[in-house]
C-alpha cells in the first residue's frame, strides 16, 4: 500500500510540475505575443510610410514592395495596419502589399469629421489611384470589410477585386444591433466609458463591463479589473499586461493606445454609414468578390456571438450577385486572418485565378 501511495504521489507531483511549466510557457507566449509580428515584418522588409492628401489628411501605411499585383489591406475596429503582419510573409509571395491605418487609428489622421464610411472610403480610393496607381484587390476585415465593399462598389477601374473578411453587415446599420455581441461587448462599453468620469483606466473599465467576461468569467472579472488598474497606475505609459489573458485581449489593449474613442461613437449611434445602406453598397459591386464568413455562433441566451449570422452573410452575398463566392470557417473566431491564416491566404490568392 505504501508503495502504491508513493507512486500515486510521484505521479501527482509530475502532473503538477507539468501543469505549472505549461502555464508558465502559456504566460510567456502571451507576454511576448507581439514578437512574431515584429519578426514577420522584418522577414518581409515592410516599410512604414505616410502620404498627405490634397485635403491635408494623412494616411499612414505599411508596404511590402515587389513586382506582384497590388493588394490593399484595411484593418477593423481598434486595430492598426501591423495586425496583418503574421500573414504578410505568405501574402507577399503573390502580392505587393499596402496595409493602411484607418482614420482615427494608428498614425493616420485623428479628426472626428473623418470617421465615416464614405469619407474614409473615398480617401482610400484616392490612395489606390495616386499611391498604388494600378489595378488593386482590396481586402478588409470587420468594418474594414464594409469599407472594402464601398471601395469595390465605387472605386472605378483600378479595383480588380474584393475580399470581405467577416463584415458586420446589416447589424451595424441597426438590424438587431443592440442585441449583437459587437454592440454589447465593444460599442456600448466604449460609449459608457466616454460618458463616465474615467476614474479608472480604459482596460480596467472594459474588463469590468465586457460582455464576454459577464458570460464566461463573471466572478473573476472584478479581481482582474482591479489588477489592471493597479498595473496601469504603476506603468501609466504602457498598455496593461495580464499574462494569463489571451493575446486577442492584449492586442486590443495595445492598439487602443493609438485609437480615437470618438471613432467608436459613430458605431454606437449608427452614424458611421453616413446615410448609405449596406444593400446599396453590396449591390454596386461588380468586380470578383470573396466573402469570408466566420461560422455562426449563438449563446444559449440568444445573443449572436458573431459579426453576422449565416442568413445575413447569405443575403449580403446575394446582393453582390454571381460574382461573389461565399466561404465559411469552421468556428466563429472573428479575426480570420490570424486564427485561420492559411484559409485566409488561400481566399485572397484565389483572386488571381
Amino acid at each position: 500500500m505504501k508503495r502504491i501511495m508513493k507512486i500515486v504521489g510521484i505521479v501527482l507531483l509530475v502532473v503538477i510540475v507539468l501543469a505549472v511549466v505549461a502555464f508558465i510557457i502559456f504566460c510567456y507566449h502571451n507576454i511576448h505575443w507581439y514578437d512574431k509580428y515584429e519578426k514577420a515584418l522584418r522577414d518581409v522588409n515592410a516599410d512604414e510610410l505616410q502620404v498627405t492628401l490634397p485635403s491635408g489628411n494623412v494616411i499612414n501605411y505599411g508596404e511590402v514592395k515587389n513586382d506582384k499585383p497590388a493588394l490593399l489591406l484595411i484593418h477593423g475596429q481598434m486595430s492598426i495596419w501591423e495586425d496583418y503582419a503574421t500573414v504578410m510573409p505568405q501574402l507577399s509571395k503573390n502580392w505587393h502589399i499596402y496595409a493602411v491605418d484607418v482614420y482615427g487609428h494608428g498614425e493616420s489622421t485623428h479628426e472626428e469629421e473623418l470617421y465615416y464610411l464614405d469619407v474614409n472610403g473615398d480617401d482610400l480610393i484616392w490612395f489606390i489611384d495616386n499611391v498604388i496607381g494600378e489595378p488593386t484587390v482590396v481586402a478588409g476585415h470587420s468594418n474594414g470589410a464594409i469599407t472594402a465593399a464601398y471601395i469595390a462598389a465605387y472605386g472605378g477601374e483600378n479595383i480588380a477585386g474584393a475580399v470581405l473578411e467577416d463584415p458586420p453587415v446589416f447589424s451595424t446599420e441597426g438590424e438587431g444591433w443592440e442585441e449583437s455581441f459587437a454592440y454589447l461587448d465593444t460599442y456600448k462599453v466604449l460609449h459608457d466609458y466616454n460618458q463616465s468620469d474615467k476614474s479608472e483606466c480604459w482596460e480596467a473599465y472594459y474588463l469590468s463591463h465586457c460582455y464576454w467576461g459577464q458570460l464566461f468569467m463573471k466572478d473573476s472579472m472584478p479581481g482582474i479589473a482591479r489588477y489592471a488598474e493597479k498595473y496601469h497606475k504603476k506603468h501609466p505609459d504602457e498598455s496593461v499586461k495580464i499574462a494569463f489573458l489571451p493575446s486577442s485581449i492584449w492586442s486590443v489593449f495595445e492598439y487602443a493606445k493609438k485609437y480615437d474613442f470618438a471613432y467608436g461613437e459613430k458605431f454606437y449611434d449608427l452614424s458611421w454609414n453616413h446615410g448609405l445602406s449596406h444593400e446599396e453598397i453590396l449591390s454596386g459591386i461588380e468586380v470578383p468578390c470573396v466573402y469570408i464568413h466566420a461560422k455562426e455562433m449563438v449563446h444559449e441566451n440568444g445573443t449572436f456571438l458573431c459579426a453576422a449570422s449565416r442568413a445575413q452573410a447569405e443575403r449580403a452575398a446575394a446582393y453582390i450577385g454571381d460574382n461573389c463566392r461565399l466561404i465559411e470557417t469552421d468556428n466563429s473566431n472573428h479575426v480570420i486572418h490570424a486564427v485561420h491564416s492559411d484559409f485566409y491566404v488561400e481566399a485572397v490568392n484565389s483572386m488571381q485565378e
